[in-house]
């Protein structure tokens, strides 16, 4: 079995002062922006809520967006599970829409071909 891939290898903030997304106020707004960019910011989310964590942003959340989710979702066991599956079946989906409308456009580009067929 392989071992789990560590997110935060890819984080944003790696880079940085962590300090930034330790803030209060009108600063976390710029701190959720920073984290818009983030390649793990998925992760990064559950792994704050599966934690609990309760200081910082993390996955573009304050601590009082994760604190209202966790009380809407108490029967949620497992967030990094739950946005996984969300995630894969997001991306299914996008790709099942991808499908259907390149079907749909090369159903269109043959009309005419079928056209001309029959008129010959």
């Amino acid at each position: 079995m392989a071992g789990r891939w560590n997110w935060r290898v890819a984080a944003r903030c790696r880079a940085v002062d962590a300090d930034g997304l330790f803030v209060t106020g009108a600063r976390q707004r710029e701190a959720r922006r920073f984290c818009r960019a983030c390649p793990v910011r998925t992760e990064c989310l559950a792994h704050a809520l599966d934690q609990r964590i309760e200081f910082g942003v993390w996955g573009g959340m304050t601590e009082r967006e994760r604190r209202a989710l966790l009380r809407t979702r108490p029967e949620v066991g497992s967030w990094s599970e739950l946005l996984a599956d969300a995630r894969t079946a997001h991306y299914a989906s996008t790709a099942e829409e991808t499908a259907d409308a390149l079907a749909r456009v090369l159903e269109q580009e043959s009309e005419p071909l079928e056209a001309l067929e029959e008129s010959a």
